[in-house]
């Protein structure tokens, strides 16, 4: 399906035939392009940037790329196309249609999804906001900012649902996305993880790899929803997601390949003798490792949910791939959760399965971070070096959930607070850590130069070679 760049606000819903509708949401679309100014990357406004640009939601010719400066990036509304007589894929209403229109009855709930989701895209450009004054080279900072971009059109995406289908509550909560900003003491972002902030490009990375990852879960099941214009609203925005967190993996990959050309010339894996030659040790990468995807976990919740039941009765949000089950509505299936015991241990607990779908999430979501991992530990064991990057278990470090306030090691196993703070200097990033990491950062803009600390990547973008242009700076 097309999009008409002719309108105003690029759009694929025919938004030209409700004349309310478009007026709000061009009331609108100028206190996005002054919260952009604002709180967008800071020092590149006037850049022209290789970015990607969706032109249409088909699988063939969905973007198309050139040079643009990103206050006029085209944000707009895409839908994925609709899939006829789509039927309800799981819940109570099981093989039902689909809703095109939002029932009573769910009204707050899925307002209150909606919100949730949108929340965390502006947070993200907003925590990424500097970051640009330190890129590693031409190349990353376009990937930078092509993420930042296609974050401003996840927040259209969701913004277009409250407009359309949410009256007056949904243009105030509208208004209120951007007006909460990442770290504001008085008024943050609603996620925890989103008032991180991200200031230094190994964060970065893993921001985009774990946390870009939390997100494509949280569409992927939001994607399953049988309030279509959500579920086909997400649906594309899966397409562009997957770029960030290719931004993520293969940025961790690069500084993996980089400390491992470091530890061949200097023969020895000693972090000191690493750090002397301008890079990034493993072990501190794995202290960054740990706190990112621990960071991550409570973003799917508690294990055992009457919220999570209660969207999944009700057909609201569902599991990702809902297709690959074979128990689409689990009224009588259960599921098996590790929770304390009570006695400093662990035991397990059987729970009703709708219940316990955020952990089904999140143990997917798991697998999935591993994939990559696996990659970066090939790359360390073929340049015959003995360090294995692991993930740390689902019950460390966690606030939400049975496990919140039981201290583990990062194997998750229950330890004592004091051990704890003994050993957290071995498992998370120290001041020292952050402090040297930041030394690294310095700014490189020279077409094809990359930074110390980094490998060049394999390609460039769009067939392009690594060393062009990505970003005219003026």
């Amino acid at each position: 399906m097309s999009i008409n760049y002719q309108e105003r606000i690029p759009n694929n819903v025919n938004l030209s035939t409700d004349r309310a509708l478009q007026r709000a949401l061009e009331h609108w679309q100028p206190h996005f392009l002054d919260w952009w100014t604002d709180m967008g990357p800071e020092g590149f406004q006037a850049s022209d940037v290789y970015l990607r640009t969706a032109t249409s939601v088909d699988a063939k010719g969905w973007a198309t790329f050139g040079h643009v400066k990103m206050p006029d990036y085209r944000w707009g509304i895409f839908l994925a196309d609709q899939e006829k007589d789509r039927a309800i894929g799981f819940g109570d209403e099981f093989g039902k249609p689909v809703w095109q229109d939002v029932p009573g009855e769910h009204r707050a709930a899925l307002r209150n999804l909606i919100v949730t989701q949108g929340d965390t895209e502006p947070a993200s450009v907003e925590q990424q906001r500097m970051l640009g004054q330190t890129c590693p080279s031409l190349y990353d900072l376009r990937n930078l900012f092509q993420v930042n971009v296609e974050e401003g059109r996840h927040l259209w995406a969701m913004v277009y649902l409250l407009h359309a289908h949410f009256g007056r509550q949904g243009r105030e909560e509208a208004e209120e996305l951007l007006h909460r900003h990442s770290g504001d003491q008085d008024n943050p972002r609603i996620l925890g993880t989103f008032n991180e902030p991200i200031d230094d490009w190994l964060s970065f990375f893993m921001f985009t790899y774990f946390t870009d990852r939390d997100g494509k879960f949280q569409l992927k099941s939001l994607a399953e929803s049988s309030f279509d214009p959500l579920a086909r609203t997400c649906q594309f925005m899966l397409t562009e997601e997957a770029h960030h967190m290719f931004v993520g993996e293969t940025g961790i990959g690069r500084i993996i390949k980089r400390a491992l050309e470091v530890m061949k010339e200097a023969g020895t894996d000693d972090p000191e003798a690493v750090r002397k030659a301008g890079a990034i040790d493993l072990p501190l990468l794995q202290r960054y490792v740990n706190f990112w995807f621990s960071s991550c976990m409570d973003l799917f919740g508690s294990e055992k949910s009457s919220n999570a039941a209660a969207y999944f009765a009700s057909g609201l949000k569902g599991r990702p791939d809902e297709a690959s089950f074979e128990d689409h509505v689990l009224l009588d299936a259960t599921y098996d959760l590790t929770v304390p015991d009570g006695n400093g241990g662990a035991t397990v607990e059987s729970a009703p399965a709708r219940n316990a779908v955020n952990e089904m999430v999140r143990q997917a979501y798991v697998k999935d971070c591993m994939m990559g991992v696996i990659r970066w530990n090939r790359l360390i064991k073929k340049a015959g070096f003995d360090f294995e990057i692991t993930l740390p278990s689902t019950r460390f470090r966690r606030s939400v959930g049975p496990w919140q306030g039981h201290t583990t090691d990062p194997e998750g196993n229950p330890i004592a607070d004091e051990q704890f703070e003994r050993m957290r200097t071995t498992w998370l990033p120290t001041e020292s850590d952050r402090a040297y990491v930041k030394s690294l950062m310095h700014q490189v803009i020279e077409p094809g130069k990359m930074a110390g600390w980094i490998a060049p990547p394999d390609r460039g973008i769009d067939s392009k070679p690594v060393d062009y242009e990505y970003v005219r700076i003026n």
